[in-house]
């Protein structure tokens, strides 16, 4: 890399990396005062909260990262024409293409930290602030249902009352069907652990078998059952991260389950999809900030670009919410939904492009 493209990509990053936090700042700010509401009920204390936001800060900085990539961006180059750096590079020689490869690579910096995030900080992250809300809390995660949450996996129905916050579950019932349809047994159990392999290991169970026409033939209360399912605690962890925040791995194991069972995956298509696009964005975000700070080399009017980039990050944002819940109403296919507004960016940066040097 040249002497010339290491201090591109430095101006690049200091801005956007300052973007980023100012950004996240904000937004943990506006995060800890929606839960000072909260702070003293049920021994809830400000530290807990104080706790709490600062788990969810790596969640805020995948959201904001092509935001951030955009307004650092366009406040960088901004810098850069303001000085008139950028005009002695395209004098020195350096083509729109060869800036184009430059906040491509730098633009796939943040691409792959975006990916970081969301595969492997994100979702860790956010179970264990969830974890730690309702441990401060003294609260246990129950379902959308007062019988708690149901399952199904293959001919089993299980009904799981209760999670605690390190995913033990409590009110465990799995009814197994059998041939027809008919119901072959009932296990219970207070309490389960998972162990591995597919296995839980059920606490103060009973086993109820039935025959023929529902008879019970046969009760066995063991101290403990060996559960054998496909059911994971990563599975179970969708109760405590919602998908958008899961990593794309077990998103991608929890949709197979769902598929072999029969269920509704759209939401959770729509969220894998969205993990698989949205690094992309960044990139789309790197490429529009260059015409902005071409149109308006000659003014340097730095102000205005910050606010025309606020803008259209501003703009991304809305409309992948809006187009993602579109999909999720219309049923439309997931990639083409979640690919919409990343595509939209960069064509209008290409658009954008094109006019500036005809002209």
């Amino acid at each position: 890399m040249s002497l010339l493209a290491r201090y591109f990509f430095k101006e690049l990053t200091v801005f956007v990396l300052f973007t980023l936090a100012g950004l996240l700042g904000l937004y943990t700010f506006f995060d800890l005062i929606a839960e000072l509401s909260d702070v003293g009920k049920e021994g809830y204390r400000l530290v807990d909260a104080v706790i709490f936001v600062l788990l969810r800060a790596p969640g805020n900085a995948y959201e904001l990262m092509p935001i951030a990539v955009l307004i650092g961006a366009i406040f960088a180059l901004a810098s850069l024409s303001g000085h008139s750096e950028l005009t002695v590079m395209r004098a020195a020689g350096v083509s729109v293409r060869r800036l184009l490869v430059w906040l491509l690579l730098t633009g796939a910096v943040y691409s792959a930290a975006t990916v970081a995030l969301g595969e492997f900080v994100v979702p860790q992250a956010e179970r264990w602030a969830n974890q730690h809300r309702l441990s401060a809390t003294k609260k246990m995660l129950v379902g959308e249902f007062r019988s708690g949450v149901w399952v199904k996996d293959e001919r089993q129905i299980v009904n799981i009352g209760e999670m605690l916050p390190d995913l033990t579950i409590l009110g465990v019932r799995i009814y197994e069907f059998g041939d027809k349809l008919a119901l072959n047994r009932i296990v219970e159990g207070q309490m389960g652990r998972y162990q591995d392999n597919g296995r839980w290991r059920l606490e103060t169970a009973r086993e109820t078998r039935f025959g023929k026409d529902l008879q019970a033939v046969d009760v066995v209360t063991p101290s403990s059952i060996e559960w054998k399912t496909s059911i994971t605690p990563e599975m179970l962890a969708v109760l405590l991260v919602s998908p958008d925040q899961m990593s794309a791995q077990a998103l991608y194991s929890y949709i197979d389950h769902l598929e072999r069972n029969k269920q509704d995956t759209s939401r959770y298509q729509l969220a894998l999809w969205g993990k698989l696009f949205y690094p992309l964005a960044c990139l789309s975000m790197m490429v529009i900030a260059l015409p902005f700070a071409q149109g308006q080399r000659r003014s340097a009017n730095v102000g205005t670009q910050l606010f025309i980039g606020i803008l259209a990050g501003l703009a991304f944002h809305f409309l992948n919410r809006v187009v993602v819940f579109l999909g999720q109403l219309n049923q439309w296919p997931a990639p083409l939904v979640v690919s919409i507004p990343t595509l939209l960016f960069m064509v209008l940066a290409v658009v954008l492009l094109w006019r500036q040097e005809r002209r």
